[in-house]
């Protein structure tokens, strides 16, 4: 009976000093991860470098624009242990769903200024598992950011919904990849392909002769800018194919003279809400200057606001909710079964997990998806 009882006082104390081991290394208050098993991944990253990191890692911080939006994408935000200072800021607009949906943001330590410039000694007092970063500019600036801070760098491109689709993809596929997400980063590509392809199918038979000339102004380029301020490639246009006035400038963002647009005279515009920041905005310059008021859409009240999407780089959520709606402005037989708000929700549902449309509406005055007032 004796040897019995001491074996088991024995085995007591073993599991007792186990667990406070644990316990001083802080495993027991982090999620479980590869941490723990020592599984390591290696993986090359958007910049051709070879990165080994920890697989499935239970921290990570997502520097520079946009980053922090497809970790949301893929639903695993909860890993992180700090932010850029973007996300703590005060501010009377922000068209971010990303961040609107996870106000828990502004609550986390900074690791430095938006747009990357990261405080490599903020970082390192975090101590995350691994580290995704946008618009890297080479690699040796990712490599320098890992030699500081002694964690892996992941560099990852941006990409869009456009020209550069398969960056964006393959870096969402990248990003799952190292979280052990794969499945939900499958859902999201195809989720995207699902709503560009139905954009298609709705339109794509249009003759030209039916298209109606459409601009939009206002578009936000590193900050807000007025009515002159347009994209010739603007993806919710080429989604719906529609005939964009500006197409013929050829360029990702352009501003475009005030004697063109006169010129071309386009049958609808739009504006995006990011003018809003900017005195005058392009909805004043619409209702005050003589130009303006003589343009075919502004007498005729075809004048209508859409979400921001270039906002810390592209939402690309948005970027579908308003080609949906500008879908009901310009073929409204074609779309006839589209709510553009409950259309909306559903996108930033899926994508950012809360309806967050009329949240973000109601910053920008209630001017999304609605004809504008530009009467003096």
């Amino acid at each position: 009976m004796r040897s019995t009882t001491v074996y088991g006082l024995g085995t007591m104390l073993l599991i007792v000093a186990i667990i406070a081991v644990c316990g001083c290394t802080g495993a027991g208050s982090a999620p479980a991860s590869s941490q723990e098993s020592g599984e390591m991944l290696t993986i090359t990253d958007s910049l051709g470098r070879t990165v080994t990191v920890p697989k499935d890692p239970a921290t990570v911080v997502c520097s520079g624009s946009g980053c922090l939006r497809y970790l949301t994408y893929l639903q695993e935000q909860h890993r992180i242990v700090g932010v850029d200072d973007i996300e703590i800021q005060e501010t009377v607009f922000d068209a971010r769903p990303y961040a609107l949906a996870n106000p828990q943001f502004r609550t986390f330590p900074m690791i430095g200024e938006f747009r990357g410039a990261d405080d490599p000694e903020k970082i390192v007092a975090l101590a995350p598992d691994v580290i995704f970063k946008t618009y890297v500019e080479s690699a040796d600036e990712a490599d320098e950011l890992s030699a500081k801070t002694g964690v892996p760098v992941v560099a990852l491109a941006y990409g869009d919904l456009g020209t550069y689709r398969e960056d964006m993809y393959a870096s969402l596929r990248l990003m799952a990849e190292v979280l052990d997400a794969e499945e939900r980063g499958e859902a999201v590509i195809a989720f995207f392909d699902e709503r560009i392809a139905d954009l298609d199918e709705r339109t794509a038979d249009i003759p030209a002769d039916q298209q109606k000339t459409v601009y939009i102004g206002g578009i936000a380029y590193r900050g807000p800018h007025g009515f002159q301020s347009t994209e010739p490639l603007y993806p919710p246009f080429l989604f719906l194919d529609a005939n964009n006035a500006a197409a013929e400038a050829g360029t990702t963002h352009a501003d475009v003279a005030k004697e063109k647009i006169v010129e071309w005279d386009p049958d609808i515009l739009f504006v995006d809400l990011s003018t809003l920041q900017t005195d005058p905005s392009a909805i004043d310059e619409l209702g005050t200057d003589p130009a303006y008021l003589g343009l075919t859409a502004v007498k005729a009240g075809e004048v209508y606001g859409v979400l921001p999407y270039n906002w810390y780089t592209q939402n690309h959520g948005s970027v579908i909710a308003d080609a949906y709606y500008i879908g009901t402005v310009l073929y409204p037989d074609r779309f006839a079964d589209v709510d553009p708000a409950a259309e909306a929700d559903e996108i930033y549902t899926f994508l950012v997990g809360e309806p967050v449309f009329s949240e973000m509406n109601e910053l920008f005055g209630g001017y999304a998806f609605t004809p504008l007032s530009t009467a003096p």
